[in-house]
């Protein structure tokens, strides 16, 4: 157990280390922050005196060992265009993108798998066909086209709901829904599957040779074993919504982290964007360890290193 915990904390630290690396690279190479804060008609001895308050005419490894220095110090660094930290400025957003976030886990957990389950109780059904139409449809539009067409039914058409915002309980009512009906689907198709598969192994069968009730049958003995898979895809669905809440957040001015980094993208905000990363990369390595940590004592043969028999 404890090789297995090891493993899967040092697999985590490289992999924000990776994703803080990447970050950091790929946004020097992206444009110049002083040319964009200060504007393409600034003075080059502005421009000069800007790179070098914040350090930007320094050789990009000088650049990247500073910074790792500063990450290992817990300082996040200063925004430069609120001359805030930027740690700050994250943490403001965050209660708002958990906001959306959370809810949107929740539907797609307590929609999605029960609706799973039916549908593979009652294979070949109308249910069944529905929840796999439904499925397809969730998971091939894209959330920034279902977000507009809900936006057009509810908010234009019908004027039932806000377009964007964040006035009231109201306002998150279309974030949310953006951001569940394609994992609802996800959840209901995959759930659908992993029960299938079970209910069609032996054990099953000789469950229901010793004359054990159905209902028994299929919580007790079918949807443990089926929660393995489901457990895994969880951690996947973390993920995905926090990359969903950038698109969802930009589409619903929602003030979010993800409408965050899109202002701080757009304004090279180096501090600010790294800080979103960060924790983006932390959210989703946590979330995704924890999932692991459950694959392990839901399958002990992965915490001994055997696969799959």
């Amino acid at each position: 157990m404890l090789k297995f915990t090891l493993a899967k904390l040092a697999r985590a630290l490289l992999t924000i280390l990776l994703v803080m690396s990447f970050a950091f690279i790929v946004l020097r190479l992206s444009g110049d922050p002083a040319q964009i804060m200060l504007g393409p008609d600034a003075p080059q001895d502005a421009v000069d005196a800007f790179r070098a308050r914040w350090g930007l005419d320094d050789p990009l490894w000088q650049q990247y060992l500073a910074y790792l220095k500063q990450i290992m110090t817990f300082d996040f660094g200063i925004s430069m265009r609120d001359q805030s930290p930027a740690i700050d400025l994250v943490l403001e957003r965050v209660p708002a993108t958990l906001a959306l976030t959370i809810p949107a886990l929740l539907l797609k957990i307590a929609i999605g798998i029960p609706a799973g389950i039916y549908a593979a109780l009652h294979r070949e059904s109308i249910a069944d066909r529905g929840v796999i139409m439904f499925a397809i449809f969730g998971f091939t539009i894209p959330s920034f086209v279902l977000g507009l067409v809900l936006v057009l039914i509810f908010a234009v058409n019908l004027g039932w709901l806000p377009a964007g915002g964040q006035d009231g309980w109201e306002y998150a009512i279309l974030p949310i829904a953006t951001m569940s009906i394609g994992g609802i689907g996800i959840f209901a198709r995959f759930t659908r599957s992993a029960m299938i598969e079970v209910l069609g192994q032996p054990y099953i069968r000789t469950a229901m040779a010793k004359g054990l009730p159905w209902r028994e049958v299929v919580w007790k003995h079918a949807l443990p074993n089926a929660a393995v898979p489901i457990v895994t895809l969880l951690g996947f669905m973390v993920g995905a919504l926090i990359a969903g809440a950038i698109v969802v957040e930009s589409i619903f001015s929602w003030p979010g982290i993800g409408r965050l980094i899109v202002v701080s993208v757009a304004n090279r905000d180096l501090a600010v964007v790294q800080c979103v990363l960060l924790v983006i990369a932390a959210s989703m390595v946590m979330a995704n360890l924890l999932v692991d940590f459950a694959y392990g004592v839901l399958d002990p043969r992965l915490r001994h290193g055997h696969g799959a028999h």
